[in-house]
C-alpha cells in the first residue's frame, strides 16, 4: 500500500507504471487535516500576519490551533483507532523555508517523522505540499504574481520530496487553488464593505512586511495569479517526480455539483473559467483530488439561489450529501484521471446531521465506483474541529471535538459511525 520496491522506483516515471501503482493500492479510507488549521503558531505564514493586523478580516486568530504541531502522534492514533487506512495532512512551506533560501532541516525532519509514523501505523500518508498558506516573504514579494514563483515553489517541493517522498502514498501539489475563481460565480458575492476591509487588511500586512504589496490567492483578484499557480504545479510535479518517479501526484480542486437551472445556463462557461486552467495542466498527473460540499445552481450569468422545494438543513442550506458522487463522475469524465475524494464533509454543530450525511455521501461515491469510475479513496474533512480561516473556530467540521483550553480530543458519534461503515466495506 505504501510504496513499491527499489526496482519499481528505478523504473520511475512511465505512464503504465503509474497506472499499475494506482491499481495495486487498496481503497483509501481517511480523514484530513491541514497544517495552519491544526498545528498552531504558524508565525511565518502569510495568513498568520493577516490574522494579527488591524483591520483584520478574520473572526479570531488561529493561535495554538489544535496544538497538532506537538500532538500529531495523538491525531494519528485516532485515525488508526477508527480503522482508517489513510491520513491526509499538509506540510507548511513557511516552517520549512521561513526566509527565502533558508531551509529548516529540523522541520523537514519533523514532517518526515509524521510520514514515517503513518507508515509504521499502517496508514497511507497523503501529503499536500501547499494548503493555502505561503511564507510571509513570498507574499511580500508578489506571491503567485511574482515571475519567480513557479521556480521558488518547485525548489521547495524538491526539498520536501528529498526529505520524505519515499514514504508518501500520494502527493498533492495544491489544495483548491481554484477556490477564489469559484467565488467569482457566487450567487451572493461579498458586499463592497467587506471587500474594502479585505483591501485594508492586505495593505496593513504589506506595510508590516516593509513591502508595497502582499499578494495571496484568496485575498485579491485571482486572475493574474492563476498562470503562476498552474506553472508552479507543472514545475513542482517535475521536481517531485525527479526524486521519486512512481509517486502518484495530483492536485485537488474545489468542485461543487454544478446544476444548470435554465436552458441557456452558463454552466459550461463556469467550468471553463473555474476548472479549465487547472485541467489543462493536469494532463500528466496521476489522479485528481475533488473537494465537494454541496451543489451550485448555475443560471444564465452566474450561480443563483437554491431553488424552492429542495431538502433543507435546519440552518437553511441545502441537504444533498450525494453531491460528491456526482462530482466524482464529472471530474473523471472531464480529465480521464482516477479520482480521489480529498475533502468531503459538513459543518454541523449537531453531530446527528453528520451521522446522517456520511452514509449518503459514501454511498454516492461507491455508486460511481460501481459504474466504472476509478475512485482511489474517500477522505473526510475533517479529522478535528479546527481553525476554519475567516470564520475562526465557529464551524464544526470535525469527526473529533477539540477542547479549546486543554486540547483534549473527543471522538464524536459520527467518528464511530464512519469507523463502522469503513469496517463493513473493507
Amino acid at each position: 500500500m505504501l510504496g513499491l520496491g527499489a526496482a519499481a522506483v528505478a523504473a520511475a516515471a512511465s505512464g503504465p507504471l503509474r497506472a499499475a501503482v494506482k491499481e495495486a493500492q487498496p481503497f483509501l479510507w481517511g480523514a484530513a487535516t491541514a497544517g495552519h488549521q491544526v498545528e498552531g503558531n504558524n508565525i511565518n505564514a502569510d495568513i498568520w500576519l493577516l490574522e494579527q493586523v488591524k483591520p483584520t478580516i478574520f473572526a479570531e486568530p488561529s493561535g495554538d490551533a489544535c496544538d497538532s504541531l506537538n500532538r500529531w502522534r495523538e491525531d494519528i492514533a485516532i485515525v488508526k483507532a477508527l480503522g482508517l487506512n489513510a491520513y491526509r495532512f499538509s506540510v507548511e512551506w513557511s516552517r520549512i523555508e521561513p526566509a527565502q533560501g533558508q531551509f529548516s532541516q529540523a522541520y523537514l525532519d519533523h514532517y518526515a517523522r509524521i510520514v514515517d509514523h503513518c507508515r509504521e501505523q499502517g496508514l497511507a500518508p497523503v501529503v499536500t505540499f501547499n494548503h493555502f498558506t505561503t511564507p510571509r516573504w513570498f507574499a511580500a514579494a508578489g506571491g503567485w504574481e511574482n515571475m519567480d514563483a513557479p521556480d521558488l515553489f518547485a525548489r521547495y517541493c524538491d526539498r520536501v520530496a528529498r526529505a520524505m517522498a519515499a514514504g508518501m502514498s500520494h502527493a498533492l501539489t495544491f489544495n483548491e487553488p481554484n477556490l477564489a475563481l469559484g467565488g467569482g460565480w457566487s450567487a451572493s458575492p461579498p458586499p463592497p464593505a467587506f471587500m474594502n476591509r479585505v483591501i485594508a487588511c492586505v495593505a496593513a500586512a504589506a506595510k508590516a512586511s516593509g513591502s508595497d504589496r502582499f499578494s495571496l490567492l484568496n485575498a485579491g483578484d485571482p486572475a493574474p495569479m492563476i498562470p503562476g499557480v498552474t506553472a508552479a504545479h507543472v514545475k513542482a510535479r517535475e521536481a517531485i517526480r525527479a526524486v521519486r518517479g512512481d509517486l502518484p501526484i495530483g492536485m485537488s480542486l474545489a468542485i461543487p455539483d454544478n446544476v444548470a437551472v435554465v436552458e441557456n445556463s452558463a454552466i459550461e462557461r463556469k467550468r471553463a473559467d473555474v476548472y479549465g486552467p487547472f485541467f489543462a495542466v493536469m494532463d500528466k498527473d496521476d489522479f485528481i483530488g475533488v473537494q465537494t460540499y454541496g451543489r451550485a445552481y448555475v443560471g444564465a450569468e452566474r450561480d443563483v439561489d437554491i431553488p424552492v422545494g429542495v431538502a433543507r438543513r435546519p440552518g437553511g442550506g441545502e441537504w444533498y450529501p450525494a453531491a460528491v458522487g456526482n462530482v466524482v463522475r464529472y471530474a473523471h469524465q472531464a480529465t480521464g484521471l482516477p479520482v480521489m475524494v480529498t475533502e468531503n464533509g459538513i459543518d454541523a454543530a449537531d453531530d446527528a446531521e453528520r451521522e446522517r450525511f456520511i452514509p449518503e455521501a459514501i454511498a454516492s461515491v461507491q455508486a460511481a465506483q460501481k459504474d466504472g469510475v476509478p475512485v482511489l479513496g474517500y477522505i473526510h474533512w475533517s479529522l478535528l474541529d479546527n481553525f476554519e480561516w475567516l470564520s475562526g473556530y465557529g464551524p464544526k467540521f470535525g469527526l473529533v471535538a477539540v477542547d479549546r483550553k486543554t486540547f483534549r480530543r473527543t471522538p464524536k458519534p459520527s467518528a464511530r459511525l464512519y469507523a463502522d461503515l469503513v469496517r463493513g466495506r473493507s
